[in-house]
């Protein structure tokens, strides 16, 4: 266990990585192309392999949920996102407390 948690924190694993997500992007469509919801799941793969390991993408995704919050959601929903969740929690209890001190 411990010399798995080791390998993925190398430079190597990270850059595999990297490159099997481009890989799975460029597959998306092609893969799109035929029948079935498969494409789909294929760019959500391979979109999370890059959020992992690349903190370029990451700033990348940010850029673009701030410009787009509705898609951005949709984005965090389908990569079933820890972030979107904390995120969601915080807001609902946000709403929650506006009546309450707006009523005071």
């Amino acid at each position: 266990m411990d010399s798995w948690r080791a390998l993925r924190r190398t430079e190597g694993w990270r850059l595999s990585m990297l490159a099997l997500g481009l890989l799975l992007l460029i597959l998306a469509p092609i893969v799109g192309a035929l029948p079935g919801p498969g494409g789909v799941f294929v760019f959500a793969a391979g979109l999370t392999l890059l959020l992992r390991n690349s903190a370029w993408v990451r700033r990348r995704y940010v850029r673009f949920k701030r410009r787009w919050p509705r898609h951005g959601a949709w984005a965090d929903w389908g990569l079933r996102r820890k972030s979107a969740k904390r995120r969601a929690q915080r807001e609902k209890a946000v709403a929650e407390a506006r009546p309450a001190i707006e009523g005071d």
